[in-house]
């Protein structure tokens, strides 16, 4: 009797610390893990031919996930609406007649949906340092600018993304630079259009 009362005073204990192992687990994991709404502004351009050099202004808005691995590391995937803008010249219409109707000199508008998919580098408590690509889709642009704007511009965009980001509580302040990597030009010209932009933040965790 005694012996299957110890049996199954052992028994419960195992369980039990394997109860609380799980929930420790389970804890430490969901302490890593945070969702977060941010919105801010984008300085955009196009590098490409008749394309103008300075920054305009769009937004972002969007969501995140922070998901630690271990002290330093982490991983943090988002969806963003991302609207670009450019500015071209007057010369756009001898350029790309074929596009552009009515070009003298103007905007460009484009709005991406965008998953950005960064690693994080934290350098002390509030300071990481972010690094990733960034997929875009476009899913609509300035139709009173173009003659045949589904075939201007590709609907797919990837950028590389490099910048900083200060976490204060559940405050979030990022400052990155997007680097686009393939041609968005789809007129079946020889020129190649690339987005750049630099894209300012504030977020908040739920």
């Amino acid at each position: 009797m005694n012996l299957d009362r110890d049996a199954k005073t052992t028994s419960m204990k195992g369980k039990w610390l394997l109860l609380s192992a799980a929930l420790f687990s389970a804890q430490a994991v969901f302490a890593q893990f945070h969702f977060g709404v941010k919105g801010g502004v984008n300085l955009s351009k196009v590098e490409g031919q008749s394309f103008k050099e300075g920054f305009n202004t769009g937004y972002h808005l969007g969501g995140f996930a922070e998901i630690g691995l271990g002290k330093k590391f982490g991983i943090q995937p988002e969806v963003l609406f991302n609207q670009y803008q450019s500015r071209y010249d007057t010369s756009f219409r001898q350029v790309y007649s074929n596009a552009f109707s009515d070009a003298t000199s103007g905007n460009v508008k484009l709005n991406y949906l965008s998953i950005p998919i960064l690693l994080n580098y934290k350098l002390g408590s509030v300071f990481s340092l972010q690094a990733g690509p960034q997929f875009g889709v476009l899913i609509n642009k300035d139709e009173n600018l173009l003659q045949n704007g589904s075939n201007a511009f590709k609907r797919g965009d990837f950028s590389l993304l490099g910048g900083a980001q200060i976490a204060l509580s559940k405050l979030r302040f990022s400052g990155r630079y997007a680097v686009g990597l393939n041609n968005i030009n789809d007129i079946g010209t020889t020129s190649k259009w690339k987005n750049q932009a630099i894209q300012l933040s504030v977020g908040f965790t739920l």
